[in-house]
């Protein structure tokens, strides 16, 4: 791999040569990071673009009382775009899920590298415009369907022969971008209907029609 290590395996990085990564790694900050860290909150003045190199990260904002996951992101991925244009505020927060590893550009090298490689912009702006394309699509997502519906479809979706083995709450809850805590009042709410029994990595479905009626409300 060129100099720059993992910043080459990113497709904002992509093209540019080992000279312009060497820059970046040079003027960055590799941070290992515990889960539950918080990178950023929304309104933050952003100061930092984040390169996840190994973990995971969630990015969610909060409606009043209840916090909703956007994305939930694996490596290779970039975070806190919002932070390299002009005076802006992050618009959501950004939390480790479990130990991470992320390299931290500050804003100064990131316009740098703008000026310098008018290509690295062009891809900025197109990550922008899908992201909010996707934020626009979770939100509406959500307007439409419960969390029961959407549990109930995912486990339909999951299941061998009336079986859901192998996933834990949080594997679930990772599906469907929410918090674990929701899932597992939920999938409470489903056994005490009579529709389904848990037992460890095991979910059981009982009344497969119920389940599909569910999915569907």
């Amino acid at each position: 791999m060129r100099d720059g290590s993992s910043l080459a395996g990113i497709d904002l990085f992509g093209e540019l040569p080992a000279s312009s990564l060497n820059n970046l790694r040079k003027n960055s900050v590799l941070s290992d990071c515990d889960a539950g860290h918080i990178f950023f909150e929304s309104e933050q003045p952003g100061k930092m673009l984040f390169v996840l190199e190994t973990g995971a990260v969630r990015i969610s904002r909060t409606y009043g009382e209840r916090k909703v996951t956007i994305a939930v992101l694996r490596p290779p991925e970039i975070f806190g775009v919002i932070g390299c244009f002009g005076p802006a505020k992050y618009s959501s927060s950004a939390e480790a899920m479990e130990f991470s590893r992320v390299r931290i550009i500050p804003r100064e090298s990131m316009q740098a590298l703008l000026e310098s490689a008018p290509q690295v912009t062009l891809k900025l702006l197109d990550l922008m415009s899908q992201r909010c394309t996707y934020f626009v699509h979770t939100m509406e997502t959500l307007a439409r369907k419960g969390l029961i519906p959407r549990l109930a479809t995912l486990l339909l979706e999951k299941a061998d022969n009336g079986v859901v083995a192998g996933l834990t709450h949080k594997h679930l809850a990772d599906y469907l971008g929410l918090h674990r805590e929701s899932i597992t009042a939920t999938l409470g709410e489903l056994r005490r209907a009579g529709i389904i029994t848990i037992k460890r990595k095991t979910i059981q479905i009982l009344h497969s029609e119920r389940l599909e009626r569910a999915a569907q409300e």
